[in-house]
């Protein structure tokens, strides 16, 4: 499994439009074989920050998902409203072990 947080700082004025194109690609992007899960959260005392938790099958699945139209359409659809480049912190799981997921 591979765990990734990926911290999104949104415009204040496009929290909507992100929100929308960004649970449009959650709810693609969960049916794809390799994801485990895909949460989109967003922050409780500053609503134009969100995390995305994304949980990978296996070592390649991220690159097959960055190959998919859902993908892709989600990154060119959000580059202009983020306040400031995304960035993400990778992690592997220790509890549920991967028969959990």
């Amino acid at each position: 499994m591979l765990i990734v947080h990926v911290f999104v700082h949104v415009k204040e004025d496009q929290v909507e439009a992100f929100k929308a194109a960004t649970l449009e690609n959650a709810s693609n992007s969960i049916q794809e074989v390799g994801i485990a899960r895909f949460d989109v959260i967003q922050q409780k005392d500053d609503a134009t920050r969100f995390v995305l938790v994304e949980v990978y099958r296996d070592a390649e699945a991220p690159a097959r998902h960055k190959e998919t139209p859902h993908y892709l359409r989600w990154r060119d659809n959000v580059a202009s409203m983020m306040a400031e480049p995304r960035h993400n912190i990778k992690y592997t799981n220790s509890f549920p072990n991967d028969d959990g997921w």
